[in-house]
């Protein structure tokens, strides 16, 4: 009678007339202790990574030959994400298996399972708590990443257009521009003592110089530089070889304004626009490889992530187990 009793007060079943208890009515779930343990592992979990992003930028500088380089940087991050996992998990499956109501006439077996079952919720429900707070934080890192990896190559291909676009215009921020030093390279003046008098000075007569052959004045000297700016963006951007017919017409231009000869011009413009397309590649180059750098430091962590949290799950369940052997004592 007395365990009739107890059986009816800790709500294990009915008792049937030889007082034994039927459990075909109790569920095997405790989800007071699950959500129990569950809240303690999020909690846990959040002043983990709290103390890990402090003592992270800690160790980092921008300043060179300061801090921690990259790779012990990644390194430490990988083990601290899974010692917070490790811990929590733990620490959530053990309240899990401590605090669930205690199974009478349960076999031994049974029991085990059980346990492991609520350590293994408990560590889901926390795992879902956690992502549901971070998906934001998470999702704006990626989306950020991933849109300045797919920009960085085009800016590249852009920034002749961007150059030649500015030299039309007459921009004065287009001296700055990388492409800017290729355009004046064009016309710089042949270092010979036997070069041709300076054509771009403007002489007091604006319309002839003392031999009497035309020198271009000031607007003409800026319309022929856009107009060549225009022909290296146009060809810049298609990634193609200049034309026959734009190096015949941009050396004559040089060759008018650099006194030098026809061909020496022609060689020029070629070189110079070899230079500008060689640095161009080079700079796409770069940003594809820092395209596929990131991608393979996010499939590295995503891996790494995985595997702490495969690891969470089983303490977790291992904890609860533990747990529920104390709660049985």
């Amino acid at each position: 009678m007395n365990a009739a009793y107890g059986a009816r007060a800790e709500g294990l079943g009915r008792v049937d007339e030889d007082g034994v208890v039927s459990h075909a009515s109790v569920s095997g779930v405790s989800w007071g202790a699950i959500f129990a343990g569950a809240a303690g592992a999020a909690a846990l979990s959040l002043i983990l990574l709290i103390l890990g992003t402090g003592l992270g930028l800690s160790s980092v500088s921008p300043w060179a030959q300061s801090g921690i380089d990259a790779g012990t940087f990644g390194v430490s991050t990988i083990i601290w994400i899974t010692f917070t996992q490790l811990a929590a998990s733990g620490m959530g499956g053990y309240l899990a298996g401590r605090l669930r109501s205690k199974w009478v006439g349960v076999h031994t077996d049974e029991t085990y399972f059980r346990d492991t079952a609520h350590g293994f919720l408990a560590w889901s429900v926390a795992t879902l708590v956690t992502a549901a707070m971070l998906t934001s934080a998470i999702g704006a890192i990626v989306s950020g990443g991933a849109k300045a990896g797919a920009s960085g190559a085009g800016s590249a291909a852009t920034a002749a257009v961007t150059a030649g676009a500015a030299a039309a215009a007459g921009s004065t921020s287009s001296a700055s521009d990388s492409n800017s030093y290729f355009i004046d390279s064009l016309f710089r003046k042949a270092a010979s003592p036997q070069a041709a008098p300076q054509p771009d000075a403007v002489a007091p007569n604006a319309g002839a110089s003392s031999a009497g052959a035309p020198v271009p004045n000031a607007s003409d000297v800026s319309a022929s530089t856009a107009e060549v700016a225009r022909i290296f963006s146009a060809g810049l951007s298609s990634s193609a070889a200049l034309p026959a017919d734009d190096v015949k017409y941009v050396g004559q231009v040089v060759a008018q304004r650099a006194g030098i000869s026809q061909a020496d011009a022609e060689k020029r413009v070629t070189d110079t626009y070899a230079k500008a397309q060689a640095k161009i590649e080079e700079a796409k180059t770069q940003a594809k490889d820092a395209a596929d750098k990131a991608r393979k430091a996010s499939a590295y962590a995503a891996l790494w992530l995985f595997v702490s949290l495969l690891a969470g799950a089983f303490v977790a369940s291992l904890a609860a187990t533990y747990g529920g052997r104390r709660r049985d004592l």
